[in-house]
């Protein structure tokens, strides 16, 4: 008899790990979002990046994820950069 993964624990953990790695993100993003006040710039791309970051611990595919092959891919490379699982 095996032992199994506690999927709620390892969705516990995925999430922490997404907001560990979006703090610097969110961090870079206040910068450019000040410069592009500071400019005039518009600032709707940005603040849609940071509200993508903010919504990343929520997506609906690790709630889904059946197995820990499953939740690791639910991470996005493209807001989060590099996956911690690689």
């Amino acid at each position: 008899m095996g032992f199994g993964i506690d999927m709620a624990k390892a969705r516990e953990i995925h999430k922490t790990n997404i907001r560990i790695a979006r703090t610097p993100k969110l961090a870079e993003l206040d910068v450019e979002f000040q410069k592009a006040l500071e400019t005039g710039a518009s600032t709707t791309d940005i603040v849609a990046k940071k509200q993508a970051l903010r919504d990343a611990p929520a997506d609906s595919g690790i709630a889904a994820a059946s197995d820990t092959t499953a939740l690791k891919a639910q991470w996005k490379t493209d807001i989060l950069g590099t996956s911690p699982y690689s």
